[in-house]
């Protein structure tokens, strides 16, 4: 589809959907009261799903409406914050509209215990949690895996992002990027509330990017059974960063309907993202200092670079009530996605800048099918409560490939000079027709049992998941099998909580990740392997957790202590193996809420020990991982101005404390602050319309920093954090 029909598309199903919605009549809709707003501010039209395909549906807003008071806990389905012995926060739609945030990225830019990397070579957007990756391949979408585009995922497409922090196989089963060690991500789709929704949104920030959007929800039916949920967006123009552009067209439909036992429901998504002259990242050549960071708005990227990707994806969820106590559930999903890339990541040579790079042009297509199926059952032996869960998932994919590479080309930092696309050298596999290289089949089947005790004050959690893992490589040319792995193994979970009294809870839990074994190569630089093409079995990432969290009502607070272990591959006495070790420690701090009406409050602080153990030689022993600062600091707030109604301004600092650029810790960025700003004004202009207008400024004082080391584990490349820019919007509700 080209891009200029994709814009007229997606243009005109915004203006038809807006047409359409707003003749709807309105006394389709069930006559609920709207929930209430935030203190100081007009009754907006607060967006809070009713009925999505579970009895529990969304957990409700916590004071001051940023986050939510619990969420989904994978298997185990919704619960409330205080009643799980883990930690998690849900940031709500709320949150995500006045903060005019676009992606997963800028939600998160509120969570003190997540960084942003990027991935490997690309721009595809990585989140860094206690200090381990989480792959936006490896996002859950309502509980499947692989659902949503791979490098960028518009906000439009979901109603809440969930945080889980810490190792979670058991939970939501093995992720098939490999990552979610210290934790997962999970987006919930949008639903139609119980009033009418016909929202209209249009924008711009600084570089001219624009944007206009649609939100349309109606519920229909005599009883209000059925509802259905529309999202259009297009962006386009270019960015705060010196020529870099993109385009954005994206389209979600969601459908639900229910009965007294029945919930199902059902969304179709569609996404075509064009970045262009994307502002690469740059990797330090060995033993040098690191670069200084360029101005903030400086781009080194060649004309020609560019990263295209365009997904369509599809969900159903359906859940019955078999009896009071049992319920039943099973869901499904496919993607495909086609990505191509032209880029040119440069290696800094020497302080004055010099650069060396060379061009490396990609295609990529994915098959992705996924599913889960479960049953619940609730019962007492004697005074003993029991939610005995049962549950069965699978996951399979193929990945089609090729690529090509050109001679290097030299350049600078900081006098870039555009240069001609060089020729690229012969392409392995076809560019036109790439031949399948990778497949991924994931099954597993899971059982846990939340045991209450003493009016469900103490909870405890146990249960095991035997998760089985088959990956087959294939010849980018040939198409012939390369490499063959098939490995199962089981991942426990125990968990307990109890309840001090109705604003306390203690915590601790035990947890695995399991992630695919790797193979011995054949050599590395120390000459030839002993035991080359061995498989290792897939190897457990173990955390220990202890916390603590406190339920005011008006506020709320948490802190938790963990460890996590992780065993670390490379050739000792001739043999590679997983001879070595990476354990995080840390402990972390939240703080959310409403404390004083009209003034929100959401923040934290994260306090990890990365380290390295039983490293080559023990060469690098007690030293920090690459890229994992051991301070991270977020403040924000919102407030409500005295005497004006419907206005309100909001700040966020961030603080991301000093991390290292290399093994040996010879090599650290800069500890760096950033200060995000915004205001919004809500007013009536009448006939039933709300007029919201929001202002940001993102990094106020346009600081110039590299804002992460690596992001793939072992990688030492720097990516630079946004210069300041300004964004405006307006949305009415009609």
């Amino acid at each position: 589809m080209p891009a200029s029909f994709s814009a007229r598309f997606t243009l005109r199903a915004v203006a038809l959907a807006a047409a359409v919605a707003a003749s709807a009549p309105h006394a389709l809709a069930q006559d609920n009261n709207p929930p209430a707003a935030s203190a100081g501010t007009l009754n907006t039209i607060t967006v809070e799903a009713s009925a999505d395909a579970s009895a529990a549906g969304l957990a409700k807003p916590f004071a001051g409406g940023q986050v939510a008071r619990g969420g989904r806990v994978g298997i185990l389905g919704t619960q409330d914050i205080m009643s799980t012995p883990f930690s998690s926060t849900s940031y709500t739609n709320e949150l995500i509209q006045n903060q005019q945030a676009q992606s997963v990225a800028d939600v998160l830019l509120n969570d003190p215990t997540v960084r942003q990397a990027r991935g490997f070579g690309n721009f595809q957007e990585l989140y860094v949690l206690r200090g381990f990756p989480v792959f936006s391949d490896d996002i859950v979408y309502n509980g499947l895996y692989g659902m949503l585009p791979r490098q960028y995922i518009a906000s439009e497409f979901f109603e809440r992002v969930e945080v889980f922090r810490g190792a979670n196989t058991f939970l939501t089963g093995s992720a098939p990027g490999g990552t979610n060690i210290g934790g997962s991500i999970n987006l919930l789709p949008k639903r139609a509330p119980n009033d009418p929704l016909t929202s209209i949104s249009a924008g711009v920030q600084t570089g001219g990017e624009g944007y206009l959007a649609a939100d349309i929800a109606r519920r229909f039916g005599p009883d209000q059974s059925t509802g259905i949920r529309l999202n259009a967006v297009r962006r386009d123009g270019g960015t705060g960063v010196d020529d870099e552009s993109r385009e954005l067209s994206a389209l979600s439909l969601g459908v639900d309907w229910h009965n007294r036992n029945v919930r199902l429901s059902a969304d179709i998504g569609w996404q075509d993202h064009d970045l262009k002259q994307g502002r690469p990242s740059v990797t330090p050549a060995a033993g040098m200092a690191l670069p200084t960071p360029p101005d903030s708005d400086r781009n080194w990227a060649q004309p020609w670079t560019y990263s295209k990707e365009r997904d369509t994806f599809g969900t159903l969820r359906g859940e019955v009530d078999i009896t009071d106590n049992i319920t039943a559930w099973a869901a499904a999903g496919a993607r495909r996605g086609t990505e191509s890339n032209s880029v040119a990541n440069p290696t800094v040579l020497n302080a004055a800048g010099d650069t060396s790079a060379f061009r490396f042009d990609n295609v990529r297509k994915d098959e992705i099918a996924t599913g889960e199926a479960g049953v619940r059952f609730k019962f007492n032996t004697g005074s003993v409560g029991h939610t005995l869960t049962t549950a069965a998932s699978t996951y399979s994919s193929k990945e089609r490939d090729a690529y090509a590479f050109s001679s290097f080309f030299g350049d600078n930092l900081y006098n870039h000079v555009n240069v001609a696309a060089p020729a690229l050298f012969p392409a392995t596999g076809s560019f036109s027709d790439p031949q399948v290289t990778l497949r991924n089949k994931f099954k597993s089947v899971a059982v846990a049992d939340a045991i209450s005790f003493f009016d469900d004050r103490l909870i405890a959690t146990v249960g095991i998941r035997r998760q089985s893992i088959e990956q087959d490589s294939f010849d980018y040319v040939t198409g012939a099998p390369t490499t063959s792995y098939a490995s199962a193994r089981n991942t426990p979970m125990a968990g307990l909580l109890f309840k001090l009294n109705q604003q306390v809870s203690l915590y601790g839990n035990y947890m695995e990740a399991l992630i695919p074994g790797q193979a011995a190569p054949a050599s590395t630089a120390s000459g030839p392997v002993a035991n080359a093409g061995e498989v290792f079995q897939p190897f457990r990432s173990k955390q220990k957790e202890l916390g603590l969290k406190y339920d005011g009502g008006t506020l709320g607070a948490s802190v938790a202590a963990f460890s996590i272990e992780q065993p670390q591959y490379f050739v000792q006495n001739n043999v590679f193996g997983p001879n070595g070790e990476q354990r995080n420690q840390g402990v972390e701090f939240s703080v959310f809420g409403e404390p004083v009406k009209g003034v929100r409050l959401l923040g934290g602080l994260s306090l990890m020990d990365p380290q390295q153990r039983r490293t080559a030689g023990g060469l690098t022993d007690g030293k920090d991982v690459i890229g994992i600062p051991n301070t991270q600091f977020n403040l924000g707030g919102e407030f409500d101005i005295p005497g004006v109604q419907g206005l309100a301004v909001n700040a966020l600092w961030l603080y991301t404390g000093k991390q290292y650029a290399d093994a040996a810790n010879t090599q650290a960025l800069d500890a760096w602050n950033r200060v995000d700003i915004g205001a919004r004004y809500l007013m009536d202009i009448g006939s039933g319309r709300l007029l919201t207008l929001r202002a940001k400024v993102s990094n106020v004082f346009d600081k110039s920093y590299w804002a992460s080391a690596g992001g793939y584990p072992g990688s030492n490349y720097l990516v630079m954090g946004a210069p300041r820019t300004f964004s405006l919007s307006a949305t009415v509700d009609f």
